[in-house]
Order: C-alpha cells, then sequence, then structure tokens
C-alpha cells in the first residue's frame, strides 16, 4: 500500500514526463495538492516528501489547519468558493486565491492589508449558477476591478471542467479566453485547471496550475 508522499512523489513525476512529451518545462508547471478534509499530519508528510503548494476550500478547515501547521516556507492556495465577508480573513494565510467569481468579493479585498495573487474563476457551463464568470465581457470587466485593488496580483483564468461533456473542449475554452484576457492584462498569463481524473488535458491547453487531490491524498475522510 502507497503512502501519500509516495504519490505525491509519482503524481509530480507523471506530470514532469508529460510536460517533457509536450515540450513545456516542469518548472512551469506548479503542483497544488488539495488538503482540503484531510488533517494537518497528512500536510506534514507531504511537506517532508517535498511539497510547498497546498488547496484548500473551507475557511473554517483551513485557517486552524494554517496555523496548526505554522510553516511559512510552504504555500497555500483557495480554491473554493469565497465569501466576500470572508475574503479578507482567507487573505491572511493563503496568498493565492483561486476563485475570484464577482466584484463583491474584489471589493472586500480593496482594503486588505495582506497580498494575493488572483485567478478569475470561469463558468465553463451553461449554468449560470455554478462559480464562475461567464464570457469574454464579464472576464474583462472583473480583470479591471481586480487590477485597481492593490492587495491582488492578477495571475489569469481558473475553471473546473463540466461533469459531462470534452474536457478537451472546455480546457480550448479555458485557454482561448486566457489568451484575451492576456492581450489586455500581460502579466495575467496562468492557468489553474486540471484535477485527478484531467489533468493530463489541461496541461495540453496551456495549464500552469494543476490542483489535485484524491491522486495523491486517497479518498477525503467523513465529514460531518
Amino acid at each position: 500500500m502507497t503512502t501519500v508522499a509516495e504519490r505525491w512523489r509519482a503524481v509530480r513525476a507523471a506530470i514532469d514526463a508529460e510536460c517533457e512529451t509536450l515540450g513545456r518545462n516542469p518548472d512551469d508547471v506548479t503542483l497544488v495538492t488539495v488538503t482540503k478534509f484531510h488533517p494537518a499530519s497528512l500536510v506534514r508528510e507531504l511537506i517532508e516528501a517535498g511539497a510547498r503548494d497546498f488547496g484548500e476550500s473551507r475557511h473554517q478547515d483551513a485557517a486552524p489547519k494554517v496555523a496548526e501547521i505554522g510553516d511559512d516556507t510552504i504555500r497555500w492556495h483557495f480554491v473554493g468558493q469565497i465569501q466576500s465577508n470572508k475574503a479578507k480573513a482567507i487573505a491572511q494565510y493563503a496568498s493565492v486565491l483561486h476563485s475570484l467569481d464577482r466584484p463583491s468579493v474584489v471589493a472586500a479585498l480593496r482594503t486588505s492589508e495582506s497580498h494575493v495573487d488572483g485567478f478569475i474563476e470561469v463558468n465553463l457551463t451553461d449554468d449560470p449558477a455554478r462559480g464562475g464568470v461567464m464570457g469574454e465581457t464579464a472576464l474583462l470587466e472583473l480583470a479591471a476591478l481586480i487590477t485597481e485593488v492593490p492587495a491582488i496580483t492578477l495571475r489569469g483564468v481558473m475553471a473546473v471542467a463540466p461533469l459531462t461533456g470534452s474536457a478537451d473542449h472546455a480546457f480550448a475554452e479555458l485557454q482561448r479566453l486566457s489568451g484575451i484576457l492576456a492581450t489586455v492584462h500581460p502579466g495575467a498569463t496562468d492557468i489553474s485547471a486540471g484535477m485527478s481524473n484531467d489533468w493530463q488535458v489541461a496541461l495540453r491547453y496551456g495549464a500552469t496550475h494543476l490542483r489535485i487531490g484524491t491522486a495523491i491524498t486517497g479518498n477525503r475522510p467523513a465529514v460531518g
């Protein structure tokens, strides 16, 4: 039975190999190990294995976990939906926010004393109830608001592939929108896309940040 450290090393090696196949530099691809619902002890095992980027999605779980670990050599990424009234608190420990999806969240960070890198979440479905902006206009409008906030550096776009349909089609669209964003904001070229079941596809369409959980951490523990 493999350990979490062995699985992390295997996934990182697979990413590096896929990058070589695609002619990409593996150093340009960040593996964000999603540790939501898992204990601090598991994070410590991953730190010992060499992991430095960790993703969380629930503030009430993440904040005490970050405090318990107390390691300033690692980087925390918030990958879940952000409630506007918790945005500043999240920014105190998460240096990368992958889910900036509406003006109220951006506005909440205007007075933040903590600087963060931010990704605009894009909705790749036809369901407006899903998180994320829909279409080029909404993307550029939110980007304009973000660039007015000193506490946020706009890094690029983020999305989750729809449960149905082609991941290739979804990530191709995300790559297209990334290109549009970058024409207006040249520094915002990163793409946060790809999880345990579709990261290889995401890499083909320019993903720079892979958010991988289950393939490394195993199934989530039961939560109340």
